[in-house]
């Protein structure tokens, strides 16, 4: 079993992705739960890249930790918006719900509704200079208007391929199964159980 910190503050991505490591005998474990609730790290992401900002976080928090960590960065890209947001998805508004109104009226009258979402993971063991980076995307378009109570984020607009709900509608199961994080989660599990260990 390999005792691993999440470095995040949102507890939504944490409990996706303790289900999604499961199958490799992975314990993740949430990193608040382990630090001084008085010494919050706030990881400035600032790299042009997902795997630069995951790649940061991870080594920032195994820093403090002492532990193996990993950390994630995702992100929306939309065709009709030069493939933006990207990293600055979670930037654009203070909340959930500011961010998908701001979506929504960026692409006010656009018919191009093509998008992806894109995650990467980073894996980081300090003590051996290793890291493991596995990325994962799920296409499909911008609706009209949000649907849904699941998910969080950008979910309530994002139809993915396949289907006709938007991933907030469709449920954590269904989600489990084609989402971006859960599928960087698969090729990171993938990693584990073939020797490709950080440990």
């Amino acid at each position: 079993m390999h005792r691993i910190i999440f470095a995040s503050w949102n507890r939504h991505k944490y409990r996706e992705m303790y289900s999604m490591l499961e199958p490799a005998g992975v314990s993740l474990i949430f990193g608040p739960d382990l630090l001084d609730p008085e010494k919050r790290i706030d990881v400035l992401e600032d790299s042009c890249s997902y795997a630069g900002n995951a790649l940061k976080k991870a080594i920032e928090w195994a820093g403090v930790s002492g532990m193996v960590t990993l950390a994630d960065d995702s992100g929306l890209e939309v065709r009709s918006l030069d493939w933006g947001p990207g990293v600055m998805s979670a930037r654009v508004a203070p909340d959930d719900r500011s961010r998908v109104g701001w979506l929504l009226r960026e692409m006010d009258g656009m018919t191009d509704r093509r998008a992806r979402f894109v995650a990467v993971l980073a894996l980081v063991d300090l003590r051996k200079g290793n890291y493991l980076l596995a990325e994962g995307t799920c296409s499909g378009n911008i609706s009209l208007e949000p649907s849904g109570k699941s998910g969080f984020g950008y979910d309530p607009v994002f139809i993915p391929d396949g289907y006709s709900d938007s991933l907030a509608s469709l449920g954590p199961a269904v989600k489990s199964e084609i989402s971006h994080r859960s599928i960087a989660a698969a090729a990171l599990c993938r990693m584990l159980v073939s020797g490709c260990v950080v440990k």
